[in-house]
């Protein structure tokens, strides 16, 4: 199973070099360390090596031996077992005796996981349209004026951060315990698939990113209508053409 995002990578010595939709390229050589604080050490290597599974660094097929990985992150045995235990939970890799083998993150996983995000976020969008939102929306509006403010600065990590926060408030806003356990299941992917559709974005066109913040306000005005139909159309918007771009970097039509 070839990585989703493998069709579009190069890999250099020197890092996780990522060719862009324009021709550029870009280096994404560690998860963002702002992400990694107040987690676990075996958490931290899970986003680390998950990084390298998304981007096509760490090809399907390969061998992760415990001890190697232990060297790479300067750590013991059994951080390197929590970050085996968790990759395996979000099928990435399969563990094998001392170590594991990776699976990957081919298209149609990435297509099911977005096909779970919307199923997701349609249930919760809806939910949370019968609550009193004033709360949340001020908040969604705080979290959108960051994005804003992570383009003018060109911050690829801090706008993906504020982008998932943005679902995130909604998903814990609708308080249902199932859903957001199923949330929290599929987030880790979900984030580290973020963070490289966002380096995608930013190499692009002005227009590109600011597409990406407006459908952010779409959502807002349409929790704030409270119109059952009008959410459904715009979820359904969202993903629609969350697949389109993601179609658009690997070269798919």
């Amino acid at each position: 199973m070839v990585s989703a995002f493998f069709i579009f990578s190069r890999i250099w010595q020197s890092g996780v070099k990522i060719k862009l939709m324009n021709g550029s390229v870009h280096v994404i050589d560690q998860y963002p360390a702002a992400w990694l604080r107040g987690l676990s050490r075996g958490e931290e290597i899970a986003c680390e090596i998950r990084l390298r599974i998304v981007t096509g660094a760490i090809a399907p097929g390969e061998v992760l031996s415990e001890n190697r990985i232990a060297g790479d992150y300067g750590s013991s045995r059994s951080p390197v077992r929590d970050a085996f235990k968790l990759l395996a939970g979000e099928g990435l890799i399969r563990p094998e005796r001392m170590g594991a083998v990776v699976l990957g993150l081919g298209l149609q996983d990435v297509e099911e996981l977005y096909d779970v995000r919307h199923l997701i976020e349609r249930f919760v969008q809806l939910r949370v349209s019968r609550f009193e939102t004033g709360a949340l929306l001020k908040r969604l509006r705080h979290i959108v004026d960051k994005m804003e403010l992570a383009v003018r600065h060109r911050d690829i990590a801090e706008f993906a951060w504020h982008d998932m926060s943005f679902h995130d408030a909604i998903v814990a806003e609708a308080r249902h315990a199932r859903m957001l356990h199923l949330w929290k299941s599929i987030r880790n992917v979900v984030m580290t698939v973020m963070l490289v559709t966002t380096e995608d974005v930013f190499a692009r066109t002005d227009e590109a990113i600011e597409a990406v913040v407006n459908k952010h306000r779409l959502i807002i005005h349409a929790l704030e209508s409270k119109d059952g139909s009008r959410i459904e159309e715009v979820v359904r918007g969202y993903f629609a053409d969350s697949l389109a771009t993601l179609y658009r970097s690997i070269g798919r039509s």
